[in-house]
């Protein structure tokens, strides 16, 4: 049949098998995109854990394909398996998305091991020249240190050709239910000799993982879900039964800078999307540096007027609105969510009904998938059937166990909860937080515990996607523990989603440097705390009052912790009120110039002049592009107090834009930015005219 081509993928139909040949810049001699492996089937390798040579990979043949301009669907058959993989390709864009589906067609049940979403079996030869021009990024994650990336050749991988090929990947599984707890579900290779890059996401709230390695003398990348290897996973079929696997994208360019744009583009795509939140609007939160786990009306009642002065539309309580517990201890017994009376004495709404009239929105936190182990209310309500299991018993993790959204008693009581948050309490905003990872996952009402954590994590996704679809006036957060489920399934529900736990503005930027290259600028929320100080967790001492905050809180401190946030979503916080009147004015500036930053937010494109950055670095230079203008995050962490960056596009001006007054200065000669400031642990936001 010869060859075909879909977006920058070129197919070849060889005799009974179809290969693909090329996508974007990247070209070889070809192979299969579709791996199944078959308990029972022969894995014909002895290349130690790698997922390719599967059993149905290597015996599967073209059957069909059709195709328009958005979508391609090939059908290729083993004796076992019809296996069809669909590429959906997204106006404005070189992304194209990806999902396979395996079909049992033999007479008995089958068991799945492992099964790919999609393998790119040509990315070059495994030489060892070759491997040292490719490079691959990493996205490093940890709490409180999200986004970092890390950049190796695959010859400092180890991944070369000694042999044929060779033992080794370049591999990450993430197993469990915070599915970015150590390393993002994405990836960048980067021809270094001809500047093609490729990126990839997968698309999972749970486990998946992906693998780069070498067959028959060739580069692979392997991507998708849990496997029985890494991840407990297996899928049992019964004959005509299907599974589909997750989704994942893949983005090309000509640059890094260039493929995160275009995987940018189809986030945008893929992205939730809520009406209220659409203008971006600047949020304030409790917790940070502030109520911690123990709100009250009184607290709010103090804080909220402040707060409304400087421009922020919503104002959210956080943890400790419900339950009688002390802050300190209250975990173990949240649940319920039902007011605390002891910290709201006339009920929730009558403090959300306050923020609303001094002109802002309400929000209120929840922790909907757990209830904490001494929680004996929700212990009696719900039979153990509501709890993610192992071994007959419920998985308990840091004072709580797991709830099983496959349960419709669990599904029905927290589906009330949420319409108590709304129409009782007064909740025009909830955060959806998670502190916990449950493990490999459940093996109750499963096939195994890995089949099972993808069953419950499913559950969950449906359950808010329902939430957000019955509540559309209400913003929904997603958070976990900061940015520990920073994937694009969970920020295809929530329309912003939490990037970090951090409490030190001077770490921030580390993090806020790199995020755009994994979140939409529309998503990625960011905290600004300007009086950040006090003991975490704890009430803030006495010591730290109106005059102290005076002679040790710095403009620019004050201007650090608002320009952390400009990249992103604003999450106000900290005690305000301890603030003087000019400072308080340099915040109120900070949020008006976060607002005016709407409109290009919404098709700016991210902008890594200097590259990514990494913890402990002294500059850090950041931001976003339109057609017309480059807007840049600029810190000054230590060192030389002038930064410098090289600016490839024609300048018309430069202006610092926050903070209004300030002793910096800014210029561009002969194609390089020179920001000056008086002192280092400063930052400012550039605005540069093209």
């Amino acid at each position: 049949m010869g060859q075909f081509q879909f977006k920058d993928f070129l197919f070849e139909v060889r005799e009974q098998q179809i290969c693909l040949l090329s996508f974007g810049g990247f070209k070889g001699v070809g192979g299969q995109f579709a791996e199944v492996q078959i308990s029972g089937e022969n894995k014909d390798t002895h290349m130690g854990v790698k997922m390719v040579n599967s059993s149905e990979g290597n015996r599967l043949k073209y059957l069909s394909h059709t195709q328009s301009d958005e979508r391609l669907e090939i059908v290729q058959r083993s004796p076992l398996v019809e296996v069809k993989t669909t590429f959906v390709a997204y106006m404005g864009t070189s992304s194209v998305r990806i999902y396979t589906e395996i079909k049992n067609i033999s007479s008995q049940e089958i068991v799945l091991e492992e099964s790919s979403a999609f393998v790119g079996a040509c990315l070059g030869s495994n030489e060892v020249e070759n491997s040292k021009k490719l490079h691959f990024y990493k996205f490093l994650q940890s709490h409180h240190a999200e986004c970092q990336p890390r950049k190796a050749s695959f010859y400092e991988y180890g991944l070369h050709k000694g042999n044929i090929e060779s033992q080794k990947r370049i591999a990450f599984a993430n197993i469990g239910s915070w599915s970015t707890k150590e390393e993002l579900p994405q990836g960048i290779i980067e021809n270094a000799q001809t500047g093609a890059c490729l990126m990839f996401q997968i698309e999972s709230n749970a486990s998946w993982y992906y693998e780069i390695a070498d067959k028959g003398g060739e580069y692979y990348v392997y991507l998708g879900g849990a496997n029985l290897p890494f991840g407990g996973w297996s899928k049992a079929l019964q004959p005509q039964e299907s599974y589909r696997t997750p989704y994942v994208a893949l983005a090309t360019s000509d640059s890094v800078d260039g493929v995160i744009g275009e995987m940018t583009k189809f986030r945008r795509q893929i992205s939730a999307k809520n009406t209220f939140d659409a203008y971006l609007p600047a949020i304030f939160n409790e917790y940070m540096h502030l109520s911690w786990d123990s709100p009250t009306a009184e607290q709010t009642a103090k804080i909220a007027p402040i707060v409304a002065q400087t421009g922020v539309k919503y104002y959210v309580i956080d943890c400790g609105w419900h339950n009688e517990e002390p802050g300190n201890i209250v975990y173990p017994f949240v649940g319920q969510w039902k007011e605390s009376k002891a910290r709201f004495p006339e009920g929730v709404r009558k403090t959300t009904d306050f923020i609303r009239s001094l002109g802002m929105k309400a929000g209120l936190w929840i922790e909907p998938e757990i209830i904490g182990i001494q929680c004996q209310e929700m212990l009696d309500y719900y039979d153990d059937s509501c709890f993610l299991q192992r071994n007959g018993r419920k998985i308990a993790v840091m004072n709580r166990y797991f709830l099983d959204y496959r349960n419709g008693k669990v599904r029905a009581y927290m589906s009330e909860t949420i319409r108590r948050m709304v129409e009782d309490y007064g909740a025009d905003y909830i955060k959806c937080d998670y502190n916990e990872d449950c493990g490999v996952g459940t093996d109750y009402r499963a096939f195994c515990a890995g089949e099972g954590l993808e069953a419950c994590a499913d559950a969950f996704y449906s359950w808010i996607k329902e939430m957000t679809g019955k509540y559309p006036q209400v913003v929904f957060e997603g958070c976990a523990s900061g940015g520990m489920r920073m994937d694009y399934k969970m920020l295809s529900a929530y329309p912003l989603l939490s990037t970090s736990d951090q409490t030190d503005y001077l770490k921030y930027p580390y993090i806020a440097g790199n995020i755009l290259s994994a979140v939409l600028h529309e998503q990625a929320a960011v905290w600004s705390y300007p009086v950040g100080v006090g003991e975490i967790g704890l009430p803030l001492d006495s010591k730290y009052d109106k005059k102290w905050v005076l002679e040790h809180i710095t403009d620019e401190r004050i201007a650090m912790n608002m320009i952390n946030a400009f990249l992103g979503r604003m999450h106000l916080a900290s005690h305000l009120e301890l603030l003087s009147e000019h400072q308080l004015a340099l915040v109120k500036e900070g949020v008006e110039y976060y607002n005016s930053l709407t409109a290009p937010k919404k098709t700016a494109l991210p902008y890594f002049p200097n590259g990514f950055t990494s913890f402990g670095e002294e500059h850090i230079v950041a931001g976003f592009k339109t057609a017309e203008k480059i807007y840049l995050a600029v810190w000054c962490l230590g060192g030389d107090s002038t930064v410098t960056t090289a600016i490839k596009e024609p300048v018309k001006g430069v202006k610092i834009a926050y903070p209004s007054h300030t002793s910096t200065r800014a210029s561009v000669e002969d194609g390089e930015l020179q920001v000056t400031f008086n002192g280092v642990q400063q930052a400012a936001f550039i605005e540069i005219q093209l």
